[in-house]
């Protein structure tokens, strides 16, 4: 038998499906968000997960886009302060799919830093992106459990379902 009947995934080789999520600084200013999303009129950008964390005087506003390469490009150009993470995004099942999930999570002892809903479900359910101190295990943990996990291509452009 050789070597090459063997077949595993390393460090290396590891293909983790992520998304990436950019994160924008914001100056707490009336209109400051109404700008920011004012920035992609006239393109194709689709925002399809946000949240907003306001501090004393500025904000993080955390964007899944469809695309988010033209996203960052977009906001750059127009000055706003940008950065990108990783992020694991799952569909969440009927019934007790947030509890399933974390029970998934807390079995690896994998953290969730934070979390948000979709605002567009890419495939007409339910989808969670998960902020945590553990990427790769928590793909794999939920990979396990048969969870649906996505990448950035199942959020491209196409018919909203």
């Amino acid at each position: 038998m050789t070597d090459s009947a063997f077949e595993f995934e390393t460090a290396e080789t590891f293909q983790s499906p992520t998304v990436r999520q950019i994160s924008v600084f914001l100056d707490d200013r009336v209109g400051a968000l109404m700008r920011l999303f004012q920035s992609f009129e006239g393109s194709a950008i689709r925002v399809v997960g946000m949240s907003v964390v306001h501090a004393i005087d500025c904000a993080i506003v955390r964007l899944l886009c469809d695309d988010n390469d033209q996203a960052v490009e977009i906001l750059k150009k127009r000055g706003f302060p940008v950065s990108e993470s990783e992020l694991v995004v799952v569909e969440v099942p009927h019934g007790h799919g947030l509890m399933s999930i974390c029970s998934a999570l807390l079995a690896g002892e994998v953290n969730i830093d934070y979390a948000y809903p979709l605002l567009i479900r890419p495939t007409g359910r339910a989808a969670l992106a998960i902020h945590t101190d553990n990427l790769e295990t928590a793909v794999q943990l939920l990979r396990a459990r048969r969870f649906t996990v996505m990448d950035e291509n199942d959020l491209g452009p196409g018919p909203i379902r």
